[in-house]
């Protein structure tokens, strides 16, 4: 193999690599599907929860800076508040990455369709009492799940003795005594 056809070669695989190795961001997405993302990321509350992030920090800082400069109180708050506002204009960036997100993970018919259900009274349901129904059906799983074992170890435990009764006379174990669901 010549020097410039393994060049040629080593470019070609390099340049497939660099290919898959882009951020899918650099895909491109319609943007009436990223609007359908938009739509169901704001239905489903998807960033609701990293809203606390840059009042948290800013307290943070605050709080670090005011250790430090126990003089500086109240220039240190009104600057960090100063600069946190200036930078919350940068909410929607993370908005637009769930977007993205959703779009990539989903069709546009189906973001429609979440956005459709979750913005409806079902769906505003779900999403304000679901962790209630999940915390119980927990609680009552594991209560079914003891009273199973419980059954499983008590039948066992007849069936084998129920087996080694014609056995006991020569053996001369005691019966079978099962397990509580406890141990």
């Amino acid at each position: 193999m010549t020097m410039a056809a393994a060049l040629r070669r080593s470019t070609a695989a390099l340049a497939t690599v660099l290919v898959l190795a882009l951020p899918a961001g650099a895909q491109e997405i319609a943007e009436s599907h990223l609007k359908a993302a938009r739509a169901a990321v704001s239905a489903l509350g998807s960033t609701a929860e990293f809203d606390n992030i840059l009042p948290q920090a800013a307290q943070a800082l605050k709080n670090e800076l005011i250790n430090k400069n126990p003089d500086m109180v109240q220039l240190i708050s009104q600057t960090v508040d100063k600069k946190a506002l200036d930078l919350a204009s940068r909410r929607g960036d993370l908005e637009k990455e769930a977007a993205t997100i959703y779009a990539k993970v989903f069709s546009e018919q189906e973001l429609t369709e979440i956005a459709t259900f979750y913005t409806g009274a079902a769906g505003k349901k779900l999403l304000q009492d679901g962790n209630i129904a999940f915390r119980e059906l927990a609680q009552a799983a594991n209560i079914w799940q003891r009273g199973l074992a419980r059954d499983l170890a008590q039948q066992v435990g007849e069936e084998l003795n129920s087996k080694a009764q014609p056995q006991m006379g020569t053996s001369g174990q005691p019966p079978v005594t099962p397990p509580t669901a406890n141990q």
